[in-house]
């Protein structure tokens, strides 16, 4: 088991923020593409499962080693949560995707990192399905992207970019994660795969599902069943999540710029800092369907943060301009202020 140390760094290419912001741009080509001259949706994940009410708990017995930024001290706070399918395609539920569950809390004191934004009483953590990815940066990313954008030719375009061992391995890598049915978002577990600051130390955020591999979840027939059984669960009880964090031990072991390196907890274990519960809510009835349409209208940001929870890595330093971007381009509502879950 390795020590926590504040040793990490990051590796920023010269290059970096000329070839970041034309990402942001190719993305938001897609995005448009996407929206076929209507109205725009998210550029990713732009099918939600549910849009709901939560509620963070700071633990009181925080490890002192984890004690940073909002988890610095016992307290709870309200949050709007969004789930989602990882696809910039709002495609049936059974097929293969990513994963999210993205959660603003509200009413977060302190200076916040985004430009004229410090002001903000957010604080967004994102997180998906799966601890790792199967690309190691953005510019692995970006090369899938757009050798998926002819799927006859996938294999040849990303080999073209990457190399044959990056391009095969990828898409091994993806395939794998892919095929590992989704069967329910209140009994799944969420990551943040990359890294962001803890404070003085690095860590990674993980969402643990209290209930796995509950026997009753499974497949339903409609496109939307992932909904459907949360919606259902959450009208009959609460879903809670233990929320936890890996902290930074060294670069080969817990590396920040590669995002397909998991974070083993024999190298760096699970301390637990909170508990995130969405109440008993029906999101079916009048104020569910409002409130999830507040949600849909949101940006969720890693960038919307406190200093001590700054993003970290090649991947989060991309989306410091992508998302904003998208944002823009779609017209997302300003940050919610107050403590409260207030719709508009």
């Amino acid at each position: 088991m390795g020590t926590p140390s504040k040793d990490w760094k990051e590796v920023v290419a010269p290059d970096e923020a000329q070839r970041f912001a034309g990402y942001a741009q190719y993305m938001l080509g897609l995005q448009r593409k996407a929206g076929q001259g209507g109205e725009l949706s998210r550029g990713l994940h732009a099918k939600a499962n549910v849009g709901a009410k939560a509620e963070l708990t700071v633990l009181p017995d925080v490890p002192e080693v984890a004690r940073a930024g909002l988890f610095a001290s016992p307290g709870t706070y309200r949050c709007f949560v969004r789930y989602s399918n990882g696809n910039g395609a709002r495609q049936h539920d059974a097929k293969g995707d990513v994963r999210g569950l993205a959660v603003k809390v509200l009413g977060v004191p302190g200076k916040k990192v985004i430009p004229g934004l410090e002001g903000a009483t957010t604080q967004d953590f994102l997180c998906i399905r799966g601890a790792a990815t199967s690309v190691k940066n953005t510019h692995e990313f970006i090369a899938l992207v757009k050798a998926l954008q002819t799927p006859t030719l996938l294999v040849p375009k990303l080999m073209l970019s990457l190399g044959p061992a990056r391009a095969f391995g990828i898409l091994k890598s993806a395939a794998k994660a892919l095929s590992v049915p989704m069967l329910s978002c209140a009994t799944t577990s969420y990551h943040s795969v990359a890294p962001l600051r803890w404070g003085d130390y690095a860590g990674k955020l993980s969402l643990h599902a209290t209930v796995q591999n509950a026997p009753d979840a499974k497949r339903g027939p409609g496109p939307t069943f992932l909904h459907d059984e949360l919606a259902a669960r959450l009208k009959a009880g609460p879903v809670t999540y233990d929320v936890k964090v890996q902290l930074f031990v060294d670069e080969a072991r817990t590396p920040i710029e590669d995002t397909t390196v998991e974070w083993s907890p024999d190298v760096a274990p699970f301390h637990a800092v909170g508990r995130l519960v969405l109440p008993s809510q029906d999101v079916e009835g009048a104020d569910g369907v409002k409130l999830a349409a507040y949600v849909e209208k949101l940006s969720f940001d890693p960038w919307h943060a406190l200093e001590a929870h700054r993003p970290l890595g090649d991947v989060m330093r991309a989306r410091n301009e992508a998302y904003r971007v998208s944002t823009q381009a779609r017209g997302a509502l300003p940050e919610p202020e107050g403590a409260d879950w207030a719709v508009p």
